[in-house]
């Protein structure tokens, strides 16, 4: 066993950790490795070092392994917080700063120290050189996100405002009342704008769409690329910039904005609120809402589908959701929430390109017998529990998933919530996965070179995790190592 380069601090946490795990005092521990209190108390606080000999001892008495105490990761989210606490205040430039020393006892909250290791990372952004005009850009795309998702919450995702200018618009093309809209409304609703629709091969492959104002002609490409389904979504988000009379905008904020009204724009023409909520209230008296029956009766995809069910469950039906959009990573591309799911998030709020618990249903669809039925799941949680149901989308490489879930209270409106299978998370706690095994991890650790698959998001503006560089950017170490595992026991 070696036991160079021991950060005593990590070993102290670890050792404290299961300590406290099996209810040991110091003195109960002390009797068992024939070593004093005092002297372990120095050991649990990083001041002295433990020989290999007391290294075993220690971990024959609290039950787990040498590889359990040396493990180069804090046992909790606590641990981590102690240490980064402790890190920064023997910092030179905090140490110049004259602050009092903080030693957080058990009474301090987990909150009040996530708020001053905060307050001293931002220190430590504060200090460093000026940022780039790229980083600059991408720290206003993520406080963009921030706040908009905060006042979709607020709103619980329902706008009103443009519902009635669908409703007044669906109204002025005489549409029935029920059921998916027609290709003549549709094109009633172009030439309400004084638009046409003209497929072409040749639309760059960065657009969605192209619109001559001179002309009046939207361009979109041809159905080999673009099917008639999702054809139909794209003109009405074009036709929305016009409905809700949006202009030109160089501010990331308000063109996440426009972005947003234009998608919810399309979403009320092709379920209009009227139609979707008689439609969501039966199955809802039936206690039968389902995603997928929404997506075919309105003729929509599975992901407007979903998104128009936020948009309407808890505005007519009283019933709060969260909606997830994630690749087969588990890295989130779309999010909300209104009913006190715990999504990940960075420092600053942001949720895209965080990484999902495994345990969660959105993951768990991915390794079910078939992946690309309904997957149905309960999770308990930090907050409570949980009910949701993903689909995935086989249409698309990498593979997405989408997720719309609920509290399990609410579960009993829904079809699939009498489903058995149940999991348990518990991040952002390292322990529950986020972490390899620490046998496993203590094996393989430095003798694996992972090389990560390429990844469109790296380069494209959608915020990545606010989190450090790693050596193998990208790489999921957690399922490098179980491979390797599975390899070598073969």
């Amino acid at each position: 066993m070696n036991t160079g380069n021991i950060d005593l601090l990590l070993f102290g946490h670890r050792l404290r950790f299961f300590r406290k795990r099996l209810g040991l005092t110091l003195t109960d521990l002390g009797k068992v490795v024939s070593k004093p209190a005092p002297f372990l108390s120095q050991l649990e606080n990083g001041h002295v070092e433990a020989k290999i000999g007391l290294i075993g001892d220690l971990a024959t008495a609290l039950g787990v392994t040498p590889a359990d105490l040396l493990d180069p990761e804090p046992p909790s989210r606590r641990a981590a917080l102690e240490l980064a606490l402790r890190r920064y205040q023997e910092e030179p430039n905090n140490i110049d700063r004259k602050l009092p020393l903080l030693r957080p006892s058990s009474k301090v909250p987990d909150e009040v120290l996530e708020h001053i290791v905060g307050l001293y990372a931002a220190l430590e952004a504060e200090s460093t050189v000026g940022i780039t005009r790229e980083q600059q850009s991408a720290l206003e795309a993520r406080e963009a996100n921030v706040a908009l998702r905060a006042e979709m919450k607020q709103r619980n995702n329902y706008f009103e405002e443009i519902e009635i200018i669908a409703g007044d618009i669906l109204s002025s093309v005489n549409y029935a009342g029920s059921g998916p809209i027609s290709e003549k409304v549709l094109k009633d609703i172009c030439d309400h704008f004084g638009f046409a629709v003209k497929r072409t091969q040749e639309i760059p492959n960065s657009t969605r769409s192209v619109t001559d104002q001179r002309e009046r002609i939207i361009y979109i490409p041809q159905r080999n690329s673009l099917p008639t389904r999702l054809s139909r979504s794209v003109v009405l988000q074009t036709l929305g910039h016009y409905a809700l009379e949006h202009q030109d905008t160089d501010n990331f904020h308000e063109y996440l904005r426009q972005r947003i009204e234009s998608n919810y724009f399309s979403a009320a023409i092709l379920a209009p609120e009227k139609a979707a909520t008689n439609f969501l209230q039966s199955a809802y008296d039936a206690h039968d809402i389902s995603v997928e029956d929404l997506q075919e009766i309105f003729n929509i995809s599975y992901e407007m589908a979903g998104h128009r069910l936020t948009n309407l469950a808890t505005k007519h039906l009283g019933i709060t959701l969260h909606f997830l959009r994630s690749d087969d990573e588990g890295f989130v591309w779309k999010a909300y929430e209104n009913d006190g799911v715990p999504l990940p998030s960075s420092p600053d709020g942001t949720i895209e390109g965080e990484n999902l618990c495994r345990n969660w249903g959105t993951r768990q669809a991915f390794h079910s017998e078939d992946s690309y039925s309904l997957h149905y799941q309960y999770t308990d949680t930090s907050n409570g529990k949980f009910w949701c149901v993903t689909y995935v989308e086989a249409d698309r490489l990498p593979h997405h998933a989408v997720t719309i879930g609920t509290t399990a209270d609410q579960a009993k409106w829904f079809r699939g919530s009498e489903t058995k299978r149940t999991s348990t998370s518990y991040c952002p706690d390292p322990v529950c996965c986020t972490l390899p095994r620490a046998g496993i991890r203590q094996h393989w650790q430095g003798v694996v070179w992972p090389s990560a698959r390429d990844r469109s998001y790296v380069a494209s503006g959608l915020p990545v995790a606010g989190k450090g560089f790693s050596k193998f950017p990208g790489v999921d170490m957690v399922e490098v190592y179980e491979f390797l595992e599975r390899q070598e026991s073969t």
